[in-house]
């Protein structure tokens, strides 16, 4: 793709060099070649690309007094993102493959145009695979399942039947989706634990990606959702009947016990563990290893934005350092007695 194509399509200004320079690809700094693009957002990122190889730079205006003579050079607000969606624009296209022979297609499944089904996947009855889809080896998915358009479905990933996927959709690998969640109830006379009802449904929406290793569960009697946007890392456990809102990270090693609900924007770090009937706000930010305990609301009330919040029950960061402090103090005073 020509330069000036990119600069059409995204946006920005082509401040110095040639339209018609041809963008082989994305690269880091240090291993950019002559033909790719890199980004740099402040001086000392800067002055390492115009001493690379690159070929092209996307930069903020105004950053430098000027610019190498040799290097084409795009201005835009926020170069790392033009980088990103420069990136996607750039990637070729993988190839249709249609259905493999050793694939198992169901009665009754409806396949969209450009479907590729890869070898010993299993697509149960009455499924539906939208346009452009790809569902990669050895992945199984269930009676019902319903697929949108432009998913990527990696392969050994399971989807159990009655669960419905947006468009868009990503799940890497030996994900597990719409299994049943972890509901029993006790029979105190004999110590039996009976499994409560799971026969709700699974609902992830437009643009989610789902990180490999990672399960969500279906709902018990109503439905588990993943709202549009929302990204999730690997090893990463969602239980029954949760509602996650839209454009959530959930970092690597979160686990979110059932009937919680995550409000949109929300981030939660590596190994966060939010207990059952918990409440996490819009925008709230909780830190690693921080822990929201059962039936507890958690909000950005009163804070300023971007405040992290941590420990266990989760707090603002700051306050919790200060306690840190204090107790460290007395431990001191007290082996000094």
């Amino acid at each position: 793709m020509k330069l000036g194509e990119l600069v059409k399509a995204l946006g920005g200004k082509l401040a110095q060099g040639s339209a018609k320079w041809e963008v082989g690809g994305v690269n880091s700094t240090a291993l950019a070649s002559s033909t790719e693009l890199v980004f740099a957002e402040d001086e000392a990122a800067i002055f390492k690309a115009f001493s690379s190889q690159a070929g092209a730079i996307v930069l903020r205006a105004g950053m430098v007094p000027e610019y190498p003579p040799n290097k084409c050079i795009v201005e835009v607000a926020q170069p790392r993102l033009w980088f990103v969606r420069a990136a996607r624009l750039l990637l070729p296209p993988l190839p249709v493959t249609g259905v493999h022979p050793s694939a198992v297609v169901g009665a009754g499944v409806l396949m969209g145009e450009e479907v590729s089904i890869g070898p010993c996947a299993v697509i149960g009855d009455g499924a539906t695979i939208g346009d452009g889809t790809r569902i990669e080896a050895g992945a199984v998915i269930g009676r019902g399942v319903h697929i949108g358009a432009g998913c990527q479905i990696h392969p050994r990933v399971v989807i159990y039947g009655g669960s419905t996927l947006g468009n868009r959709v990503v799940v890497h690998a030996g994900a597990v989706l719409g299994a049943d969640g972890f509901g029993y109830v006790r029979d105190p006379k004999t110590g039996a634990y009976l499994q409560f009802p799971q026969q709700g449904t699974l609902v992830i929406e437009d643009d989610v990606e789902i990180g490999a290793n990672s399960t969500v569960d279906r709902g018990a009697l109503k439905e588990t959702k993943v709202g549009r946007g929302t990204k999730i890392d690997n090893l990463v456990h969602i239980g029954h009947n949760c509602e996650i809102g839209e454009d959530v990270i959930l970092v690597s090693l979160t686990g979110i016990s059932g009937s919680c609900t995550v409000g949109n924007g929300a981030v939660l770090a590596g190994q966060v563990g939010v207990g059952d009937h918990a409440h996490i706000g819009p925008g709230v930010i909780l830190g690693g290893q921080a822990g929201v305990l059962t039936g507890k609301t958690v909000t950005n009330d009163g804070l300023k934005p971007g405040t992290v919040l941590w420990g266990t029950p989760a707090r603002p960061l700051k306050q919790v350092l200060r306690e840190l402090a204090v107790l460290a103090r007395l431990a001191k005073a007290r082996n000094r007695e």
